[in-house]
């Protein structure tokens, strides 16, 4: 439990305080389980750019006790990466990184991308999916210096992430990219269009303004990675999707990766691709070794004055918190530098440089909290979050589950929290 109590500060006391004792009221909702919705905690993020409404949330779903045992069922794969059909030149680059065996995804996908096959896979969050597709593309384009491949993500920060693990892999082969995402100058993306370049990796809205200027060519392009792609549905951008699929030659080659497989992402696999192999490693809807809990707050200054005992304890080391609004989350992140935490926020609202350098910040482990809308909950890996706490209430159980994703990752232990009423 987590106790309220005073406790001296490394980052400082909070102005004008007292001593209070008490507890948080952690997992008691038998007597009454109120759903959220509407305005009451369940809005839309202002940050995600999301189309629809808040669903409503049973806050039960909110606790899931992470149980210890010693008999762990371990994933034995079928393949070790040396053992793939792949360039030699990549399985160095491979051991450099000291990758052995490869992630379910990745044990079951790169096999079929190499034959040339069309992909489905679904998948959690953080399973190396941008291996499994990366790796046999990249032995691709070793093969033949003139493929072009296009990658399409939802949100520039994993744009960016993947271009990174693409030079990492890429390093010494001449391989070259090129980053098309909005929020960034567009100038310097259309300057480095003209030189040699195997991919492209970019935002919907961006990629077709890049296109209509006919400055990107669709029918070089043999290979199409659409990654999360329930993901772009949800933000409105299948229009995008659509005409970028339209001006691509029939016989693409096209991997479509999604967390989720609802109605409307089957029926744009069933347009896009072409007897797709089908990979599902995905095993539940929310991580085995994420501790989820839920902490009961009244509206006002009692939250924050919660948030700020709660950051006080020394076991929240990499804390992601997470609100409704880009305003909200401006202001929480400034509230909480003024108490004296090292805390950076991003969000739609701060332009592309500012939202790299604070994530950069906190990857770097010179900030120890960042509040973030929505933008930041999908595709994100930022190693060694100790915490996920859910400062507003999501507006879906998918959000949530995308959300609380950030922590427990490669195989470690981690914690998420939930403010309710």
């Amino acid at each position: 439990m987590y106790t309220k109590t005073r406790t001296p500060s490394r980052f400082g006391a909070r102005p004008n305080s007292s001593p209070r004792t008490g507890s948080f009221s952690r997992g008691s909702f038998n007597s009454r389980r109120p759903s959220f919705g509407g305005s009451r905690g369940g809005g839309r993020s202002a940050g995600a750019g999301r189309r629809g409404k808040s669903e409503r949330i049973d806050i039960s779903r909110f606790i899931n006790k992470v149980t210890v045992t010693e008999e762990v069922a371990h994933f034995v794969p079928t393949n070790k990466f040396e053992d793939f059909l792949i360039d030699e030149r990549l399985k160095t680059s491979i051991i450099a990184k000291g990758y052995v065996l490869p992630t379910p995804i990745q044990d079951k996908a790169i096999p079929q991308v190499l034959l040339g096959n069309d992909l489905v896979g679904i998948a959690n969050t953080g399973t190396g999916k941008t291996a499994a597709f990366l790796l046999p593309l990249l032995h691709k384009i070793l093969q033949n210096r003139k493929e072009q491949v296009m990658v399409i993500v939802p949100t520039r920060e994993l744009a960016i992430q993947i271009d990174s693990e693409l030079k990492e892999f890429a390093q010494g082969m001449k391989i070259f990219s090129v980053c098309c995402v909005g929020g960034a100058p567009i100038g310097k993306q259309i300057k480095d269009l003209k030189y040699q370049y195997n991919f492209i990796i970019g935002t919907p809205g961006r990629l077709k303004d890049l296109i209509d200027r006919k400055l990107i060519i669709l029918s070089e392009f043999n290979t199409i990675v659409l990654d999360e792609a329930d993901r772009m549905l949800d933000m409105g951008f299948v229009n995008d999707m659509r005409a970028v699929m339209a001006g691509m030659p029939k016989s693409r080659q096209t991997l479509f990766f999604s967390a989720t497989l609802s109605p409307e992402v089957e029926k744009l696999i069933s347009e896009f691709l072409r007897s797709p192999i089908r990979i599902s490693v995905k095993t539940s809807d929310t991580s085995k070794n994420v501790d989820q809990d839920i902490v009961r707050v009244k509206m006002g200054s009692e939250k924050i004055d919660t948030l700020h005992d709660l950051l006080n304890q020394k076991e929240l080391t990499k804390v992601l918190i997470f609100g409704r609004t880009k305003h909200g989350v401006e202001k929480l992140s400034q509230v909480l530098s003024k108490r004296g935490f090292k805390a950076e926020s991003i969000h739609g609202d701060k332009n592309h440089a500012r939202r790299q350098q604070a994530l950069k910040l906190f990857k770097e482990n010179n900030v120890k909290i960042l509040v973030a809308t929505d933008v930041a909950a999908r595709g994100l890996d930022i190693a060694d979050v100790s915490h996920v706490i859910n400062y507003d209430i999501p507006a879906t159980h998918d959000d949530y589950v995308h959300r609380i994703g950030r922590t427990g990752r490669a195989g470690k232990l981690g914690k998420a929290l939930t403010f309710v009423n």
